[in-house]
């Protein structure tokens, strides 16, 4: 085993304050535009690119910085629930994991500035912080009920029916212990996920780390040598609140390290050793590791991947997704016309049918390229 990443991978604010006027009528256009083309707007509001979607409602606003950025939830100050925070802010992981929690605060100063949001120190309240540690263990596979936490935490699958794990036919992918609103752990193949949602971003930040390490690179490849597990340890309102009184960014950063080191406490991976009582199991080794790997990162310990990179990394991971989807639509093109014998002079053919197409197609080519490219500003 070992590992191959750490950093915060989630962030939420609430910041208890009403937007602009000038602001919210961009927000109301760019949403009344979405709505209209069924697919979200990309404007720029004082150097900031966003991306306003059609959904949120009569009285909210979804929008999007990018990926790499956080997305943005805007209540209309004149139609919103009672004592509701007219903003909520989720700063995404890629961000995270390439910048720390100094990004996000720079972003969101940036973006207040640019937005034209006053605000008060003590208005912006953290709801929500996700730490994550990624362990490539092959031959791992999580046990729900070797997960120790206290009384009346719940164990189950993500998503799915309290006490069942989460996978795929005999295989595991998943367990979850405890409740996001309090405290959380989730083990779940990283790897899975990637491969899933295209997000090959994250290889290129555990080989980071590898190379660094003097250590061979991770291949998605060899099934077996690149089981990733993440470890992602979640706390809500009522322990960051409530336990530990964090509330701003000074008490973030003042307090979470002790927040995650008494979670580390409470909740345990361990195995079995015949002993019936589960709470005297012995802790994993994986859990020990997940354990020092914290209170490294919190002495000082960085590991952050350029984004730059990360952003490259996932622009040709969407591209072959691009390239394959294409591919597979022009054989069932090929195949409608009977073409299998000779593929290739059908594909010259119908790239002149596309051409001509385009030539027609009632929106002009600039146009609708134009639109498209703007959406890359969130890849």
């Amino acid at each position: 085993m070992d590992i191959v990443h750490s950093g915060y991978d989630s962030l939420k604010l609430t910041v208890d304050v009403d937007i602009p006027e000038e602001f919210l009528g961009v927000l109301m256009e760019a949403k009344q535009i979405a709505t209209g083309q069924n697919s979200p707007e990309v404007t720029s509001y004082n150097g900031i690119d966003i991306q306003v979607r059609k959904t949120g409602g009569v009285s909210a606003f979804s929008v999007s910085t990018g990926e790499y950025g956080a997305e943005w939830y805007f209540l209309d100050p004149h139609n919103k629930p009672k004592n509701n925070p007219g903003i909520q802010v989720d700063f995404r992981a890629f961000l995270l994991a390439s910048g720390g929690i100094e990004a996000a605060k720079a972003q969101f100063q940036e973006c207040m500035s640019a937005f034209g949001i006053r605000y008060a120190d003590h208005l912006v309240k953290v709801s929500r912080v996700d730490f994550a540690v990624d362990i490539l263990a092959p031959g791992f596979e999580p046990v729900r009920k070797r997960i120790i936490a206290p009384p009346n935490t719940r164990s189950q699958e993500r998503d799915a029916e309290p006490g069942t794990e989460h996978g795929i036919g005999e295989k595991v992918s998943g367990v979850t212990a405890g409740h996001i609103s309090n405290r959380q752990l989730s083990i779940y193949n990283k790897r899975r996920e990637i491969i899933d949602n295209k997000k090959l971003g994250w290889v290129e930040i555990w080989n980071d780390r590898r190379m660094h390490e003097s250590k061979p690179a991770i291949d998605l490849k060899d099934k077996h040598n690149s089981q990733v597990w993440r470890f992602e340890l979640r706390m809500g309102s009522k322990q960051l609140r409530n336990r530990w009184e964090i509330r701003s960014w000074d008490d973030l950063e003042a307090r979470i390290g002790d927040a995650l080191e008494e979670f580390m406490q409470k909740v345990r991976y361990t195995y079995p050793d015949g002993d019936s009582n589960r709470s005297r199991w012995p802790t994993h080794p994986v859990w020990k590791m997940v354990a020092k790997e914290i209170a490294g990162f919190f002495d000082g310990k960085r590991n952050f991947t350029e984004p730059s990179i990360i952003k490259t990394v996932n622009r040709e991971s969407h591209k072959a997704m691009l390239d394959s989807q294409i591919l597979g639509t022009i054989v069932s093109r090929a195949a409608a016309e009977k073409e299998e014998s000779d593929f290739d002079n059908f594909v010259e053919g119908y790239c002149k049918i596309l051409k001509r197409l385009s030539r027609e197609h009632p929106v002009s080519f600039e146009t609708r390229y134009s639109n498209a490219k703007d959406r890359y500003i969130f890849k």
